[in-house]
């Protein structure tokens, strides 16, 4: 039924049915009761899709699947936007004096992974479990006024106090390197300064965390030839990305859409 919030999706005089909209809606977050918002998502992804395979068959392409996996292979309509992407945009290499202008913009952009020396207290918990994870931050904010009150003492208080078996070693985890834990953890080292503890716990699929960094290594800066594809591999990235941006804006630009909010960048 077409209504004000769920109106019809028309593409070019092509009808995208309510059901498909629906269902996509499914693929798509919104707040509890603004179903509105799930709704106007998928309709404009589907949208795009329309546009992209009408000009697919515009041109007349065959869908030709690739396999990206053991037996796994792309539906002929992913296939038709791929083939459709790669005969509408053409992007070259850069050349290496623009590989090279790029790297001395900035070139401590380009390092070696850092490594951390890192202690911490744990208050294990499931995140899941309402009980048990209010329990845990309760006694991890406890522990945490303990330690910025006595930072001399962590390593005691970790031996007492911590859930985990480093506290065998005064809550020592040794040196890690970006993606040696979880995420939570590493942003939170990151923002550390050398002998720093967290001044509020964080939260893993563990429970939480006191967490103190005993010592930071920063990553060396790398020369130009160390770096050099990965420059060039980002560049041509880039380059294509703003490239197929141009190429569904006219997309949109020259299309009849009703029920979507498709707009060029």
């Amino acid at each position: 039924m077409t209504t004000a919030l769920f109106p019809d999706l028309v593409i070019n005089g092509e009808v995208i049915p309510h059901c498909a909209v629906a269902a996509e809606a499914q693929n798509h977050s919104a707040p509890r009761g603004k179903p509105g918002l799930a709704w106007r998502a998928a309709a404009n992804a589907l949208a795009m899709r329309a546009l992209l395979l009408q000009e697919a068959r515009r041109r007349e392409l065959v869908a030709d699947p690739r396999q990206f996996g053991p037996g796994r292979f792309e539906v002929e309509e992913e296939a038709l936007i791929r083939q459709l992407l790669e005969a509408a945009i053409e992007v070259s290499s850069p050349n290496e004096q623009e590989i090279w202008a790029e790297w001395e913009k900035d070139p401590d952009r380009y390092r070696s992974p850092p490594l951390w020396e890192v202690s911490h207290i744990l208050c294990a918990c499931d995140p899941l479990n309402e009980v048990e994870r209010v329990s845990a931050l309760t006694r991890a904010k406890s522990l945490t006024s303990m330690a910025l009150a006595s930072p001399k003492g962590f390593a005691a208080l970790a031996t007492r106090e911590s859930d985990c078996g480093s506290k065998s070693s005064g809550g020592a985890l040794g040196q890690l390197g970006p993606g040696d834990t979880d995420p939570e953890f590493e942003v939170a080292l990151r923002q550390l300064d050398e002998g720093q503890i967290t001044p509020e716990p964080v939260l893993t699929r563990h429970g939480y965390h006191v967490i103190r960094l005993d010592a930071v290594a920063e990553g060396e800066r790398l020369p130009y030839p160390a770096v050099r594809q990965k420059i060039s591999d980002a560049m041509e990235k880039s380059n294509w990305v703003r490239r197929s941006r141009d190429f569904v804006d006219q997309l949109i630009a020259e299309a009849d859409i009703s029920g979507a909010e498709l707009k060029p960048a």
